[in-house]
């Protein structure tokens, strides 16, 4: 059984990159970000939206651990898969390139929300990804 829950396919743009000819590192936070965002797109969630009800998830830890460089033109596969721990929801992501499917960077994010501009769980985000979680 696959873990993932969500993946996004896209494709490098010569800005990102450095001038070594490879994906300057801080544009892979992008990329992760993107998809989480794309992920809640997928349930029917704004990001705006939630901000807009009191409810600001925001990142409170990254790590990252590169493998491979992207360059310029390479397509490549973002994949997510969630799990809670305690007030925390932490995001599994790795980035794949998508011509060899060779894993690029492995990354967890950990966030915490913010609700009407106090730390603690949200009703709405437990709800949501209760069927997601590992």
């Amino acid at each position: 059984m696959d873990k993932y829950i969500f993946e996004l396919t896209l494709k490098v743009r010569d800005y990102e990159c450095d001038l070594q000819g490879i994906v300057n590192n801080a544009n892979y936070q992008h990329y992760l970000e993107h998809t989480r965002h794309e992920f809640l797109s997928s349930l029917g969630v704004s990001f705006a939206g939630l901000h807009e009800q009191g409810v600001d998830p925001v990142v409170a830890r990254i790590h990252m651990a590169f493998k491979t460089p992207l360059k310029s033109g390479d397509e490549f596969i973002s994949k997510l898969y969630l799990r809670k721990e305690g007030i925390k929801y932490v995001f599994h992501q790795d980035i794949f390139r998508k011509e060899d499917l060779k894993l690029v960077v492995r990354a967890s994010v950990e966030t915490v929300c913010v609700v009407d501009g106090r730390l603690r769980e949200s009703a709405l985000f437990d709800q949501l990804f209760a069927p997601f979680l590992i």
